[in-house]
């Protein structure tokens, strides 16, 4: 039985802690949050201790794996709090910043001979999921073109999203997402070309990245978090090929969490063929990356989002905002 805590008590926190709940393998010991309201209401929710300070929950509870589901900024001070405790990390996303804070925070684990693997949930999401399986199945044939978006409003839960050094703006914070789960797909990058705006604190807020992957594909992804009025959050994947077309779009609320209004729809367009809107069963993708995560540890198995993809989605990262800077493409 592992012994789990969650640091960061807010909407992902709560999201983490209700997977870890459905684990037979897992008993969640504890959550951490300097927000003492918010942290004491959701450990009496789900049955475990509240800590202000997490260095104390490190210090009493003996743990096993912590989640951190802090804001960007505080990655890597509680990851390699984590380790100096010998517990294993599940770190959500963005992973860091920069890819020197990447890097400290995977040497800092494996020195300490502890597992870390970064939330990037999309790669679970099931309409990801679906296509992932069509595509491996060459569905699609040559791929012509892959387009990918994640549109929202700023959050109306918190404001550090509009500060560049804790956030790192819609480009590390929404963009990031597709761009690991198109990695996961098509492998290493070998171009990027960015535009975008950036807003008055310096964030980039609006981008749009046009990528070459070194297997030839070719994908455009857009984020923004700058749309205004009653703009839902929305997130899409439309890839064309020369056997088949997959279409999927979804759409929330203000925000992701927002699920009562939700909806959404994939479509398979195949050549000389019906169009099919593809039924799939729907399932918990936050529960499916954390049973994941928690069976590489129980069985010593490879970690479903190995750190060095992670790493290296940084790595196309900070290209990608060495073109929005510079305006030219950026070979990685």
């Amino acid at each position: 039985m592992l012994r789990c805590a969650v640091i960061g008590a807010g909407f992902i926190g709560e999201m983490h802690m209700k997977a870890i709940s459905k684990l037979d393998d897992c008993e969640l010991i504890a959550v951490s949050d300097v927000n003492e309201a918010v942290g004491e209401k959701l450990a009496s929710d789900f049955g475990c201790k509240h800590y202000i300070d997490a260095e104390e929950m490190f210090k009493k509870e003996a743990l096993d794996v912590v989640h951190i589901c802090l804001p960007t900024f505080l990655h890597e001070k509680f990851t390699l709090l984590a380790a100096q405790y010998g517990a294993h990390v599940l770190c959500e996303k963005p992973f860091s910043l920069t890819l020197e804070a990447a890097k400290r925070m995977a040497e800092a684990c494996e020195k300490a001979n502890v597992k870390l693997m970064v939330a990037q949930v999309a790669r679970w999401w099931p309409e990801f999921e679906e296509f992932k399986k069509l595509y491996d199945k060459d569905t699609f044939g040559d791929l012509h073109m892959v387009y990918s978006n994640r549109l929202a409003q700023h959050p109306n839960w918190a404001t550090w999203h509009r500060d560049p050094a804790k956030s790192g703006g819609a480009l590390y914070d929404l963009c990031l997402h597709n761009i690991d789960y198109l990695f996961s797909l098509f492998g290493d990058v070998k171009s990027v070309y960015a535009v975008g705006w950036k807003s008055p604190s310096g964030c980039w807020n609006h981008v749009t990245t046009s990528l070459v992957f070194k297997n030839g594909v070719k994908a455009v992804d857009e984020g923004s978090c700058e749309f205004i009025g009653d703009f839902p959050f929305t997130f899409s994947l439309r890839v064309a090929g020369d056997k088949a077309t997959f279409d999927y779009k979804f759409s929330a609320g203000h925000n992701i969490e927002n699920l009562d209004a939700a909806t959404s729809q994939t479509y398979l367009y195949e050549k000389d063929k019906p169009v099919k809107m593809l039924e799939f069963p729907q399932f918990d993708a936050y529960e499916a990356e954390i049973r994941d995560f928690v069976d590489s540890i129980i069985n010593d198995k490879p970690l479903p989002v190995p750190i060095a993809d992670s790493i290296e989605v940084i790595r196309i990262m900070g290209a990608i905002e060495k073109s929005l800077e510079t305006g030219e493409i950026v070979l990685l």
